[in-house]
Parts: C-alpha cells; structure tokens; sequence
C-alpha cells in the first residue's frame, strides 16, 4: 500500500481515496475508500471543505509531476498491522530504554480528559442525548419496515457524541448511567456508540476511524429492531432470549446495512461479529483470533461491558468497576490489548462507579485523571462511620498525596439513599 497526502485540488479520475482529512461533516460521503470514477464524484471532492484526501497510488493513479517540480513529498503511512495501531502513545519524555514506536506515524491527539469539567459538560450530554433518542426512534422504528440508516440521519449523532467527547471524555458516558426513561435498546446503542469513541481515542485511531468506530457502535444492534422481542429486552437477562434468535439479529443487521448505499465495511464487520470472541467461543459464526478484524474486536468489548452494566448479563445492574474487573477476568475472550486500551480509556474505576474510601467514607468517581487510571477523581458523600449523609467534597485522588484513597467496590444496598440512577445524576450535577 502506498499512500499520499493531497490537497483537494490535485485529485483527479482515476485516483483511489483511502481517507479523508477533515470533519465528517466536510463532505457528503459515507464510505472513505473508493475510486474516483465519475466527473460528479471528482467536483464534489474538490467544491468539499476537506482540508485533504489520503490516496493510495497502488490502486489508482499517482499526482502528476510537472518536469520542473520535484515530485510531491510521500504522505504518512497511516495504517500498518493490526498490533502497532493498538499500541499505547508513549509520553515524549520517556525513558532512552523505551522500545521504539510503532512504524504507523500517530498523531497527537487532544487530551482525553477534554477540558471541560463533567458537571458542566453534563447539562451539554443531556441535550445531544435528546436529540440523539429522537433519531435513534426514528431509525429503529424504520429498521422495522426493512429501511436502511440515512446516512443524513446517523451521521449528527455520532458527530455530537464525538464533540461530547472531545470536551470531557467522560461525561457522556456517565450520564449513560443515570438514564431511567429511555427505552434500554437506545439507551444500550448510545452507550456503546461513546464507549467506542472513546476507545478509539484512546487507541490514537484518526479521526475518520473515530466516527467510524462510534457509527459501528451506534448500529452494532439495528437488527434487533426485526426481532419478534420487546424493545425492553436489554433491561433482562439474555438467556431469557432464545439463542437462535438472538444471533439472528447479527445476520439481520448486516443484511439490512448492506442495502444501504456505500455502508463501509469497517461499520458491516462490526455489526456482523460483535458477539464473536478471540477464541472462537462467540457467534453467530464461530470465528477466532485470526478471522476477526480491529473494529469487531473493539466492538465485542465495549458492547459487552455496557450489557454487564445495564444488568442484561446477570439480570441485575453493575457497577461500572465491578463490570470492569469482571471484563478483565474473561480476558481470553476478548483483544487483551485493545482489552487493556478499554480500561486505560475508562479507568479501573470509570465514571459512575461508587468507591469505599479509606476514611470511611463512601464516593462516586466522577472525573479521571488520563496519567493515573487507578487514581480518578471521586465525589464523597456518604460516611460508613456515621451511617448518615455527608456534606460532598470533591477529591482527585491523584493530588492528594495519599491523604484518602480508594479501598474497593462499595456496596450502597440497604443504605438510605436515593435510587441509583437518580443519586449518580445528583453527584454528577454537584459543582463541587
């Protein structure tokens, strides 16, 4: 594969788009990778607002080089095997015995926590959640009639959850959390489309890859929309699903994306093997290591965790770090890498968990520092010592110099709080 960097202005018939540079939003088209064939297609690339396109002169024709000019300088290699591009960033100022970086050039990537605290950045996930549940309505109630996603209709979503993430890394997806009056099948689908941004970030994927991997996540269960089960299913236990209807949903899914118009195949493989595991234990095709590719990979995680989560696994709902471990333990199941890229994105306790304290108090993590995953930021409000509510005090664990520190998983049943979803919401709003 050889690829190159071009302006807008260079491309020409006959050249072969691998990526585009620039927001999804730029330009009119679903799949990245094509051969430029009509005038139609060339103008519409040109007149776009891309700041460039990534060809790969292998499978469509190079620039043309004037006789005066020396050739055009070779872009970046942005894809090479599948481990380098799941391997972590190391930070600049590295240790010399560091091992060398990967041959796929990254480059930097804002930083995950965003800049905008949660409790700020909460009130802007309410309202892209909103507007996303009233797409998502729409596109799982056509699903039902045998009509494929419009790309118009998909694309805003997964571009607001991206722009929520962007701000804080976190935020979204603790408001997940606390949602008790979506339906569970689009509550489930908005989730996993974060968590899949947020892995991929965290993976240094680019930004085309990015919405991708949230528009995978977004769509991962669009065939459940033709199965004869209640929207609430997710909010039970799944082996209360016949099997063999359950796995149809994979096929179904594929099936009706594949009608649609340059659905890429990145967004096809995922909805098709979200459910296969690495070693070959999953479904509905028994696949193994070697047969299933980086997207389906990362999709299995974040969907698994997020079923874990809800309670659709153990018929109960989980705490999101005791889901983690839980994850970590079934590890021969998943990508261990791409497993150990998940929970550097989340954290060892993510977002929503709630932690015992040393002090004896009980908190809820609200805010992760990217440099101490074992370390977030918690909002204590409850002392064990006392068995009575505290006034909240905000803590980052990894500022406070061992002043308190995270014991373990707490367990909040039979305290006199509020319903869980309505505490998180409370926690996540306090400003302090």
């Amino acid at each position: 594969m050889a690829l190159k960097q071009i302006p807008t202005s260079q491309i020409e018939l006959g050249m072969y788009i691998h990526s585009f540079e620039g927001s999804w939003l730029s330009h009119p088209f679903w799949r990245a990778r094509f051969l430029v064939e009509d005038q139609e297609k060339l103008e519409t690339l040109r007149e776009s607002a891309l700041d460039g396109v990534v060809i790969d002169t292998d499978r469509g024709i190079d620039v043309a080089v004037k006789a005066d000019e020396a050739p055009p300088p070779r872009g970046p290699v942005l894809h090479s095997d599948m481990k380098a591009r799941v391997r972590r960033r190391e930070p600049a100022a590295a240790s010399p015995a560091r091992p060398a970086a990967p041959a796929r050039p990254i480059r930097a990537a804002a930083p995950l926590a965003g800049s905008a605290t949660v409790a700020r950045e909460f009130g802007n996930a309410r309202r892209t959640v909103g507007q996303a549940r009233k797409v998502i309505s729409k596109i799982f109630i056509e699903a039902r009639l045998g009509k494929a996603p419009r790309v118009a209709d998909v694309t805003p979503v997964v571009e607001d959850i991206h722009a929520s993430i962007e701000r804080n890394a976190h935020a979204f997806s603790g408001l997940m959390r606390c949602k008790t009056e979506m339906e569970a099948i689009y509550q489930h689908m908005l989730s996993v489309s974060a968590l899949m941004v947020s892995l991929a970030r965290e993976m240094r994927l680019t930004p085309q890859e990015t919405r991708l991997a949230g528009m995978a996540g977004l769509l991962l269960d669009i065939g459940v929309s033709r199965l004869e089960i209640g929207n609430a299913m997710m909010a039970g236990q799944l082996d209360d699903i016949d099997e063999e209807l359950w796995q149809r949903h994979c096929y179904i899914g594929r099936e009706l994306l594949a009608a649609a118009d340059d659905v890429p195949e990145e967004v096809l493989h995922a909805v098709m093997r979200h459910h296969e595991h690495m070693d070959g234990s999953g479904f509905p095709q028994s696949l193994a290591e070697r047969d299933i590719d980086l997207f389906s990979r990362m999709a299995a995680i974040c969907d698994r965790f997020d079923l874990i989560v809800a309670g659709a696994v153990t018929g109960q709902a989980v705490d999101p770090a005791e889901a983690m471990r839980m994850m970590m333990e079934t590890e021969d199941a998943f990508d261990s890498e791409i497993l150990t890229r998940f929970r550097e994105a989340l954290g060892v306790y993510p977002v929503g968990s709630f932690v015992k304290l040393r002090s004896e108090r009980i908190a809820m993590v609200v805010d992760q520092d990217p440099s101490e995953p074992a370390l977030p930021t918690v909002r204590a409000f409850y002392s064990l010592a006392a068995d009575k509510h505290v006034a909240t005090k905000t803590i980052a664990l990894a500022e406070c110099y061992g002043e308190d520190a995270i014991t373990g998983v707490a367990d909040i049943s039979g305290l006199d709080l509020p319903p869980v979803e309505e505490l998180r919401e409370r926690l996540f709003s306090a400003s302090k």
